[in-house]
């Protein structure tokens, strides 16, 4: 008899031993799932600064948040719990960046179309002046020229990032 209860005083020690690892590990996964999440936080805490700051990175970060979502699948979802939108480019965030994105570039046209128009005024004002030189013409052709190239690629880069902004939107 005494060999029973030492036998079940035993087996209910390692029980309730076996149940203490196992809330013990329970808890280490928690904890390492959390610090994941901080992790996955604090690495696109850049990515959210550097899209705030100029739209065109949301098009350098969001293929890498693509992938990481794919390996992080439940941190990612754990943010897009917290903050009640796709961590870290929601759909806002994409198009705020596309409207702002748009802003910028019409700003830009409308100073770079004063800016040429003031070199264009004073290159056919010396050509006045110079009574039709070739020099002064080919100031005036260079003005016109530079004004054009340089419309073309801003224009090129302006279509690029705003394709690309839209597709993530879609």
């Amino acid at each position: 008899m005494l060999f029973l209860v030492s036998t079940l005083i035993v087996a209910a020690v390692i029980g309730w031993g076996c149940a203490q690892v196992a809330r013990e590990l329970k808890a280490m996964r928690e904890e390492v799932g959390r610090a994941r999440s901080l992790h996955v936080l604090s690495t696109f805490a850049a990515a959210l600064q550097a899209a705030s700051a100029d739209p065109r990175s949301i098009l350098d970060w969001e293929p890498l948040a693509r992938t990481a979502r794919q390996l992080y699948a439940e941190e990612f979802a754990q943010l897009d719990g917290a903050l009640g939108s796709t961590f870290p480019f929601s759909a806002e965030r994409i198009q705020n960046a596309h409207a702002r994105w748009t802003a910028e570039w019409l700003a830009w046209e409308r100073t770079h179309d004063a800016e040429y128009k003031l070199k264009a005024a004073a290159a056919e004002e010396e050509l006045t002046r110079s009574a039709g030189s070739t020099v002064a013409r080919a100031r005036l052709d260079a003005v016109e020229r530079e004004k054009l190239e340089l419309y073309q690629r801003r224009y090129e880069e302006y279509i690029r990032v705003a394709k690309g902004l839209q597709a993530l939107i879609s």
